[in-house]
C-alpha cells in the first residue's frame, strides 16, 4: 500500500522530462502563426467576443442596479412625513 503511494511521483518527472525534450514539431494556432483568415481564428474571434459581450452585460447590469437602488432612495428621502402612513400613526 506504501509503494503505490510514492509511484505516480517518481515517474512525474522523467515522464515530464521526455515529453519537453521529445523531437516533434510544434504548430501555432491560426492566430500565433498569422493566418487571420483561417477558421481557427474566426472562431477564436467569436469567442473573444461572446465572452466581451456577457462581461460587459454583467457589468452592465450591475450599475443599472445600483442606479435604480439611488433612484429609490432619493425618492424615499423625497418623500414628506405626510405622504408616509407609518410616521405619525395614532395609537
Amino acid at each position: 500500500m506504501r509503494t503505490m503511494k510514492w509511484f505516480p511521483r517518481a515517474l512525474l518527472l522523467p515522464a515530464a522530462s521526455l515529453a519537453a525534450l521529445a523531437p516533434r514539431p510544434l504548430f501555432a494556432c491560426a492566430a500565433c502563426y498569422g493566418q487571420s483568415n483561417d477558421p481557427l481564428a474566426h472562431g477564436m474571434n467569436w469567442g473573444i467576443f461572446s465572452l466581451l459581450g456577457v462581461v460587459v452585460l454583467m457589468l452592465t447590469s450591475i450599475a443599472t442596479f445600483f442606479f435604480f437602488l439611488i433612484r429609490r432612495e432619493a425618492a424615499a428621502q423625497k418623500k414628506t412625513p405626510e405622504d408616509n402612513h407609518l410616521s405619525g400613526a395614532q395609537i
